[in-house]
């Protein structure tokens, strides 16, 4: 199990990797790491909301908090698929099961159960192969060309 702060750096470190696993508790502190951090960014906005210039307009602060929210969400589009396909495989399925979450409706709540799948041994096998001289053929000179 990870800590919040080792599963935050974990998903930044592997921003853009589709192989490998993630833990559920990597998955989760991310996700609320992201909830607490777009709740946070929306109530500062809000807090603002008397020093509006002229009455029935949109206070600037809210406006700001928007945008602001709409910059964290795309800074955060990347890693989230990517940790979701990671997590998808330490449950061992594909990656292409993300899709599912383009489905209206259904396709949020097979994600979630997804999600909260426990991890699966069976799912190493999507596990980045690591190039060691162990695996390649040994050289032999005494074995020449004719």
């Amino acid at each position: 199990m990870l800590t919040p702060q080792a599963a935050i750096t974990s998903v930044f470190r592997n921003y853009a990797t589709l192989s490998g696993r993630a833990p559920r508790s990597e998955f989760w502190w991310f996700t609320l790491f992201q909830f607490v951090l777009f709740t946070v960014v929306m109530v500062l906005g809000a807090l603002g909301i008397g020093n509006s210039p002229e009455p029935d307009t949109m206070p600037p602060s809210v406006g700001i908090a928007v945008g602001v929210v709409l910059v964290l969400g795309l800074a955060f589009v990347i890693p989230s698929i990517t940790l979701y396909v990671r997590r998808l495989h330490d449950a061992d399925f594909s990656g292409w099961f993300y899709f599912l979450a383009c489905i209206p409706y259904l396709g949020v709540i097979v994600m979630v159960v997804f999600a909260l799948l426990p991890s699966q041994p069976a799912g190493a096998r999507f596990d980045a192969v690591e190039n060691t001289p162990s695996a390649m053929p040994a050289w032999n000179p005494s074995k020449t060309l004719s």
